[in-house]
């Protein structure tokens, strides 16, 4: 079976490794000749929306996943109309706007930070009466790892991020003091079939998930039963297939629902070591209408991404339980070239490593 990946990035790569067990190949969709997944499957390059490029990219497919959210929808349902496109591109409409994925989670009854929609100053000054200073104002479609959005602490830095982030088309949700951040995976297969790994503790700088740590360190069975009730609702709503990653801020025992992604998505990576099954493994599984795997860990996890930088590759795999996944993508600022996992049969070897770990990776120290 040939399955097609719009995008090209390691998502798609990691996707493509895991599915090469299963008897699957791949073909990749991206509008860079540099795309990593290109090293380890066929590669159309072009536009999403370029007639040429998608014709040559669906024939011979028998279905298409995407490895990021921002693939524009158009393109999802003109292959759509070919072969089935999977998750459905209706989770895509959804997870695209930031107004429309917090209206549409507080429409199932998961909670969520305060929020208004913002077209005009006017509207954004009475999102301000309503939910007060500090504001995070965010445009509604696009940016991605903390991009696009602004936190604001009075009406003259308002003011400016309104025309600075284009003047409408904007989302401003209210400041919420919380504990942490969380992330849930949940996966459904074509047949119904639902499975959810254990929620994980992200820390993250300038916007950019450093640290991941799974099982989330005191995570109470109820937090974890009620992530799986919140994710359940959304995958059903959507009558979704694949891999769902919502991520929430804790406030003691609620979880407040922040972004969802319709991927197999970077707070997962532990699991390719960690877990039973990994979410790329899972994803497939679910597209193909296979039985799932086990989603129970294997004991206890970090993650690190490497970004913008190249570390000692023998320093890393010198630390006792170390995995190194490097994407072969060129290294520049601010960019995702690798991740690091961590894993140790008990929480207390895993505490006493991370200070290697994170020193490898050029993670700040502290959440």
């Amino acid at each position: 079976m040939r399955i097609g990946i719009l995008g090209g990035g390691q998502l798609g790569r990691m996707l493509a490794l895991a599915g090469y067990p299963l008897g699957l190949s791949f073909r990749f969709l991206d509008p860079s000749p540099e795309a990593c997944a290109g090293q380890v499957g066929e590669l159309v390059v072009g536009g999403f929306l370029e007639e040429g490029a998608l014709a040559r990219f669906a024939e011979g497919l028998d279905l298409v996943t995407y490895e990021f959210e921002n693939v524009p929808v158009e393109a999802a349902h003109l292959l759509a109309k070919r072969l089935p496109v999977l998750p459905p591109p209706k989770a895509l409409e959804v997870a695209q706007d930031r107004l429309l994925e917090k209206t549409f989670m507080q429409s199932l009854g998961v909670p969520t930070p305060p929020f208004r929609g913002v077209e005009g100053l006017q509207d954004l000054r009475e999102g301000f009466e309503a939910l007060g200073f500090p504001a995070l104002l965010k445009t509604r479609r696009g940016g991605y790892d903390g991009k696009s959005q602004a936190l604001l602490t009075s009406w003259e830095e308002a003011e400016r991020a309104f025309h600075a982030l284009g003047g409408g088309g904007l989302i401003l949700e209210g400041y919420v003091p919380f504990q942490r951040e969380l992330s849930i995976l949940g996966v459904r297969s074509r047949t119904g079939e639902v499975a959810f790994y254990p929620l994980v503790e992200n820390r993250h700088q300038g916007g950019i998930l450093r640290l991941s740590l799974a099982p989330a360190p005191g995570v109470s069975e109820a937090l974890q039963r009620k992530a799986e009730d919140y994710a359940r609702r959304a995958l059903m709503a959507l009558d979704y297939t694949g891999v769902l990653a919502l991520e929430f801020f804790q406030v003691g025992e609620e979880l407040l629902f922040n972004e969802m992604a319709p991927r197999v998505h970077n707070s997962g990576h532990w699991t390719l070591e960690g877990a039973e099954t990994s979410q790329f493994e899972n994803h497939l599984r679910a597209l193909l209408g296979l039985p799932l795997g086990s989603t129970a860990p294997r004991g206890y996890s970090a993650m690190v991404n490497l970004i913008g930088l190249r570390p000692d590759f023998g320093e890393v795999l010198r630390l006792k339980g170390a995995h190194l996944h490097w994407y072969g993508k060129a290294v520049r600022p601010g960019r995702k070239v690798g991740h690091i996992t961590l894993r140790q049969d008990r929480w207390e070897g895993l505490e006493e490593a991370l200070p290697r770990l994170v020193a490898l990776a050029q993670v700040p120290v502290g959440p």
